[in-house]
């Protein structure tokens, strides 16, 4: 998981509260006739093409975030690649449709429907008739039978991240022919399609050592329209190869290279022709949008005879106005350095004009997380007039509206527009409200303008806790004076704790990240300071809440490295809507690899940014994520994924009400008023759909921005040059024909 990123849920989801007198949940939406699920905010932009259409042959150079450490997706250090080459060359009985549901994949499943619910749930699979391994051998009961033992978590043996509805299973069995497994469980199973999928084979899964480390680098044998052919980790890339046992669609394309390239490098990847398909940042997609647009013809002259033409002038001039050669000449290098600069730039504009970016919204949302652990967020009032503070609309807006995609709030934790358990639950919080959300505060004690204790600062310590901070001190304590614009702040000032009465410089106060800090107190005229436990007039609404002395600041903890400046621009507008009501906040900028382990697993932060996906199973894939923490036997909190510490028995009893309820409406009610019950709590506040940006070659067809589906790897392909449009890239074209077997 990353912190502004998302993978499939093999990968991803392994692994004082409200009481029910306090609690009102709203009519939920679906007992009326519209369907609340709605339909997907935005749909896929794959550049839809018959298969008539693309050639035969041809590689696809994708780029990835990584060369995975492990092909087995059910291992702990699996990753969204691991997971990508899984789809490409392992069976799943069930995959994901436009709208994030499960569907069933007629290419390995003929049908599979439960037979029995009494005594026991009994789900017969039958499988297609043609399906084989790569070696030859029929998938069937003993790859099923050897998933589930090495999943149910009986044998601890096997190293695995999870077994979520695995150790539900009671036995599998060879039904009436070998083209029948029969599935029985202990417990009634609701999310049963989302088992064996992916499916390994027995070569796999049938013994703790070939699991653990048999299928860390290689898959000898699979069964999908590809094969795993080479992982490189000195090249940083993976090699999938058309699968000549497939009994399917043929896969168009001969090769898939899965390349390694980081995200800051992509354009230079795409500019020079090594890479046809990358998921971009926005700005990215700004200069490959600007690259297809008509050019005027007035480049300035580049190259050697510009540069000694503009030299020998410069040169001259200096001479004539009375400076000597040697200042001419360094400034004659330094525009040489920006002429190249130049230059390159736009060699990368010209050859991005062959590639186009293709945009739909990811299968996740990015949240705001309320760590409710300890601190003032530890009481349910001050994280509710958080969430009361934030117009989630306008975030949504600014990030998703210059991008040209829907700009809407997401309205639920557990799922999003178009899958079935959608529905606006927000309401369950209740609207956006600045007034309600400082009453919030009054109520628990959070005072507008309330005194400020003094504390006398030990020079040395103020030193080295200003060293210490670095770029997070420098540049982003005091983010609620940043423009809505950006998310990073001004610090500066001197600082000893002392209020200032009718002073509000909207600087947000230094903080140690305990949650409470001190006012600045700026350069206010002698006289102007209070004395000590004089409360503030109440002037203005925006006054600094205080409470025991102490001023309400809250540490927003963020990721510093590419691809993070979407989230810095939200964290400053939060900042923002969260000082209009007396909080402040103190933004840290931390280093993207330590982001989850050292800060966001760990507890460390009040407020953070992240991204859930969203899945077809959030009965089962999104109870760890909300469930109540519990005490080890260690004496630590079990927190599982629910960073945030905050839970309710109520919604441990509605997810386990869900898995196990096997009517699909009642499920969706019972998961419809599980995520009531989140939003009330506020633990996380749902912001917005990720926005999914991807860069492709104008010929590559039935590839890019997939949005919910899972994408059909056989179907992707070059355009034959007699289906190519007049804007067709030369240099795409060139590169499917060179690339054909």
């Amino acid at each position: 998981m990353s912190h502004d990123g998302i993978g499939p849920r093999a990968v991803l989801r392994s692994v004082a509260f409200l009481t029910a007198g306090m609690l009102t949940v709203p009519a939920l939406a679906g007992c009326g006739s519209e369907d609340p699920a709605g339909k997907p905010l935005a749909g896929a932009d794959v550049a839809d093409a018959d298969r008539s259409d693309i050639a035969d042959g041809g590689t696809l150079r994708w780029a990835v975030d990584t060369v995975p450490d492990t092909l087995n997706t059910f291992q702990a250090d699996a990753d969204t690649t691991t997971a990508r080459i899984a789809e490409a060359v392992l069976p799943s009985m069930y995959r994901t449709d436009g709208r994030g549901r499960a569907v069933r994949n007629p290419d390995y499943l003929a049908s599979a429907e439960v037979v029995d619910t009494e005594p026991k749930q009994v789900v017969v699979y039958k499988l297609a008739q043609q399906a084989v391994w790569s070696d030859g051998r029929e998938i069937g009961a003993a790859d099923f039978a050897a998933q589930w033992r090495a999943l149910s978590g009986k044998d601890t043996a096997y190293w695995t991240a999870r077994n979520a509805g695995y150790d539900r299973i009671e036995k599998v069995e060879r039904g009436k022919n070998d083209l029948e497994v029969k599935v029985t469980f202990s417990r009634p199973y609701a999310d049963w399609k989302s088992l064996f999928s992916p499916l390994y084979p027995k070569e796999v899964m049938g013994s703790p050592d070939s699991f653990n480390d048999g299928a860390r680098k290689k898959l000898k044998v699979t069964a999908g329209p590809f094969t795993v052919d080479t992982v490189d980790t000195e090249e940083d890339e993976v090699v999938l190869a058309r699968n000549p046992r497939w009994w399917g669609s043929p896969a168009k394309l001969q090769k898939i290279v899965l390349r390694a390239v980081p995200h800051d490098k992509r354009v230079s990847a795409l500019s020079d022709g090594t890479i046809d398909l990358a998921e971009i940042d926005p700005e990215a997609a700004g200069r490959i949008t600007a690259a297809a647009l008509p050019q005027d013809g007035n480049e300035p002259l580049m190259g050697p005879e510009a540069d000694r033409s503009a030299a020998d002038a410069l040169r001259s001039w200096a001479v004539a106005n009375g400076s000597d050669e040697d200042a001419a000449d360094e400034e004659i290098s330094a525009r040489k350095k920006l002429r190249k600069k130049a230059e390159k730039y736009a060699r990368q504009q010209k050859a991005l004009g062959g590639f186009e970016v293709r945009r739909s919204l990811e299968p996740a949302y990015t949240q705001l997380a309320l760590n409710g652990a300890e601190g003032p967020l530890s009481d349910e009032r001050v994280r509710r007039a958080v969430a009361r503070a934030l117009d989630r609309e306008e975030i949504a807006k600014a990030v998703l509206k210059p991008l040209g995609l829907p700009a809407e709030p997401v309205g639920s934790h557990l799922a999003l527009s178009g899958q079935a358990a959608y529905a606006d639950s927000s309401g369950a919080l209740g609207t956006p409200d600045a007034k309600e959300a400082r009453a919030l505060l009054s109520d628990a004690g959070w005072v507008p303008g309330g005194p400020v204790k003094e504390e006398k600062k030990d020079a040395k310590k103020d030193e080295g806790e200003q060293a210490a901070g670095s770029e997070a001190d420098t540049e982003d304590e005091g983010a609620s004076g940043a423009s809505e614009g950006s998310g990073d702040g001004e610090g500066g000032g001197g600082d000893d704790g002392t209020y200032i009465v009718g002073e509000d410089d909207g600087k947000a106060p230094q903080d140690s990240g305990t949650g409470t800090g001190r006012l600045k107190k700026g350069g206010a005229p002698a006289g102007a300071y209070a004395p000590q436990g004089t409360a503030a007039p109440a002037r203005a609404d925006t006054a600094p809440v205080a409470k025991d002395g102490k001023a309400l600041v809250l540490r927003f903890v963020l990721p510093s490295g590419p691809g993070s400046k979407t989230l810095q621009t939200v964290a400053g507008r939060i900042a923002t809507m969260l000082e209009r009501i007396g909080i402040r906040t103190d933004i840290s900028k931390v280093d993207n690899d330590s982001y989850f382990k050292d800060h966001i697993a760990s507890g460390d932060f009040d407020l953070a940014l992240y991204s859930w996906p969203a899945t077809a199973f959030p009965a089962t894939d999104a109870r760890p994520v909300y469930s109540k923490p519990v005490p080890a036997a260690d004496g630590s909190l079990n927190v599982e994924q629910n960073w945030t510490r905050v839970g309710t028995d109520q919604v441990d009893q509605l997810f386990d009400q869900a898995v196990a309820t096997l009517d699909d409406s009642e499920r969706r009610d019972l998961i419809r008023k599980a995520d009531s019950r989140i939003w009330a709590a506020a633990g996380s506040i749902p912001l917005y759909q990720r926005p999914q940006l991807v860069a492709a070659r104008e010929t590559l067809a039935n590839a890019g921005a997939f949005g919910f589906a899972t994408p059909v790897y056989e179907d992707m392909g070059f355009l034959k040059k007699s289906a190519q449009g007049p804007q067709g890239s030369p240099g795409a074209k060139d590169d499917a024909s060179a690339s054909a077997d």
